[in-house]
């Protein structure tokens, strides 16, 4: 078959030239590429003596294909499918003075060197101008096991700044002391085998991961007590492979989850909305069948990059066999 082109003359009526087939592929179906574009430009190109072979440009896809509640299973050595997480509950008793002495060996002779919270001096007071702790600024402190020294008065105001859960994490190498814990609001967790591979694990199913999270109120521990905060793109669908791994992986992640560490309340990276719900430096993939926006497969270095997340965040599989399944 031939494509026409009516073409006009200069001081002459249209007349109309029969011009040979470009061959363009995949242009059926919706496309960014109009295909009535794509074939002028073709004919265009194929009358310079250029080669011409259009395809369509690579498609994002974000979820499976439809799956029945009957082909939806539970994951073999997780119990249960969903898990859900409530507000804060508050920890009483301790001061912040009785929790950092356990994590920390005082120093009588400091040496030379700058407190890296308050750069000042360590043979000298601390230079903290916040509210101040009860204990004296002169106090110097080495922690226990990454041996880091600071003012014991700048690590009691650095505690009374951040969500107070009885947890330290060492400034400059974070190092964590005890079980860290985040700020994330309430939701919900499911989890769930589907019978359908991902991108370069073709021979194991998918887990696949559902978080819901609705607006709320923030908390004391979030960064505007009292205001309320949006959750924007709810629920979220998120997949592992179902290999050892993967199991591995989404393990962790419920106890990152139990420790209200995968999300928290801040601004948004892609939007620039403040006091909305948030990723917490745990990567998640979202791209069921591409990997367009680099949260997809294949991606063969991603289980071991988010076990490297998670253990920055304190939890790796002795946490998982410490905590309740």
């Amino acid at each position: 078959m031939s494509a026409f082109i009516p073409f006009v003359w200069d001081c002459h009526p249209p007349s109309v030239v029969w011009v040979p087939t470009v061959p363009v592929k995949n242009l059926n179906g919706s496309s960014p590429v109009n295909p009535a574009l794509a074939g002028i430009t073709g004919i265009l190109m194929s009358a310079a003596g250029l080669p011409v072979c259009l395809t369509r440009p690579p498609k994002l896809v974000l979820h499976p294909p439809p799956v029945s509640k009957s082909e939806i299973k539970s994951i073999p050595g997780v119990s249960n499918t969903s898990r859900k997480t409530t507000k804060k509950q508050a920890r009483k008793g301790k001061t912040p003075e009785e929790v950092l002495k356990k994590y920390l060996q005082k120093v009588r002779h400091p040496p030379e060197e700058d407190c890296t919270i308050c750069m000042e001096r360590l043979t000298a007071p601390s230079g903290y101008k916040g509210p101040q702790p009860t204990v004296k600024p002169d106090l110097v402190g080495k922690l226990s096991r990454c041996g880091h020294i600071y003012h014991i008065y700048c690590l009691v105001a650095m505690y009374n700044n951040g969500n107070k859960d009885g947890s330290l994490q060492c400034p400059t190498c974070k190092t964590i002391y005890g079980v860290k814990t985040g700020t994330q609001p309430p939701g919900k967790m499911e989890y769930h085998l589907i019978p359908h591979s991902l991108p370069g694990h073709p021979d194991c199913k998918t887990i696949r991961i559902i978080y819901s999270i609705p607006p709320g109120i923030q908390g004391p521990e979030h960064p505007n007590p009292g205001k309320s905060f949006s959750a924007r793109g709810f629920p979220r669908h998120c997949y592992l492979p179902d290999s050892e791994k993967g199991r591995k992986v989404l393990k962790l992640l419920l106890v990152a989850w139990d420790r209200r560490l995968i999300f928290a309340i801040g601004t948004s990276s892609t939007t620039g909305e403040s006091d909305t719900v948030i990723w917490n430096e745990v990567h998640h993939k979202t791209e069921f069948g591409s990997n367009l926006t680099g949260h997809g497969y294949p991606d063969a270095n991603y289980l071991d990059n988010v076990l490297a997340e998670l253990a920055a965040q304190g939890i790796s599989e002795d946490s998982a066999a410490q905590e309740k399944d």
